[in-house]
């Protein structure tokens, strides 16, 4: 069995960070967790993405690239050879926050979408709970700026931009986090023999 980087995505409020804490938790020899790199950063700079100007916003961006490639790079070294690398959030995702749309995100760093997508064997992409009327902003998380309807087309915007991944899944949202938590096990299990 070979190493597995598979990408937890989607909308904010999606419950992308508590389903991979829990999953780690839940198989710590199985699953090796990647923290979100976005809000490391936006916390280390005491602001979020709706308080600066378009240079900022930039700038944040390549923050998140470089920490998120670190991450998956120090992940992969430390990790066994049959764990799975859960990352909460891949490198694409960052092209939907870009000012001037995903092509300038992908010129900026130097990289391209298919060459992003071929970093990572399987992307869960996770429906939002603002679809179910459940969403509670930034209370949860501070650096969370979207009001529910953003947050829900956010979401179909992390969809399309991973859709040429040839292994994308989807979990729709659930009225409780325990749903979504065995619903990607459910799908890591299934995974995990994956030939790629």
């Amino acid at each position: 069995m070979t190493m597995k980087r598979i990408v937890l995505t989607g909308g904010p409020a999606a419950g992308k960070s508590r389903v991979c804490e829990a999953l780690a938790a839940a198989d710590p020899h199985g699953i090796f967790h990647v923290r979100e790199a976005a809000t490391q950063v936006y916390s280390k700079l005491g602001s979020r993405w709706d308080r600066m100007d378009d240079h900022n916003r930039r700038d944040a961006q390549r923050r998140i690239y470089a920490l998120q490639s670190a991450q998956e790079a120090r992940a992969a070294a430390a990790a066994r050879p049959d764990q799975i690398l859960l990352l909460d959030r891949g490198t694409v995702d960052g092209a939907a926050y870009w000012p001037d749309g995903p092509d300038a995100y992908w010129q900026d760093l130097n990289t391209n979408l298919a060459a992003e997508l071929a970093r990572y064997d399987a992307v869960i992409w996770l429906e939002t709970s603002a679809a179910l009327g459940i969403y509670d902003g930034d209370k949860s998380n501070p650096v969370r700026f979207e009001a529910a309807d953003a947050a829900i087309e956010s979401g179909r915007l992390l969809q399309r931009l991973w859709g040429g991944h040839p292994n994308l899944q989807t979990v729709a949202a659930f009225p409780r986090i325990e749903q979504k938590i065995a619903a990607v096990s459910a799908l890591l299990d299934s995974l995990r023999n994956l030939h790629v």
